[in-house]
């Protein structure tokens, strides 16, 4: 079955929309039946994104990355954001998108 509604869902609740029609078909077609697919996953999305900001933000005061290193060696400064936000995703991915 295709749910339509699919494009208007972020890249956070798409990617738990699969997790769950290839792990949790029953609750995927349950949800469906009720009507709380979309809103659910729009949910998700919307606590994925608050989660990866808030740890892109942690991780990148905890680690001394800040407009200082920014002005000083921007691409230093770069390279240790992507790190960080790549870890980021990871958590996220495991904790919330995965699970």
């Amino acid at each position: 079955m295709k749910d339509v509604f699919i494009g208007q869902v972020g890249i956070w609740g798409q990617r738990h929309y699969q997790y769950l029609k290839e792990n949790k078909a029953t609750m995927v077609n349950v949800m469906r039946m009720n009507g709380t697919l979309k809103q659910y996953l729009r949910e998700v999305d919307e606590q994925a994104e608050e989660m990866l900001y808030g740890l892109v933000r942690q991780m990148a005061k905890d680690e001394g990355v800040n407009e200082a290193l920014k002005r000083q060696d921007q691409m230093l400064w770069v390279k240790r954001m992507n790190s960080i936000r790549n870890r980021a995703e990871e958590i996220v991915l495991k904790d919330l998108i995965f699970a």
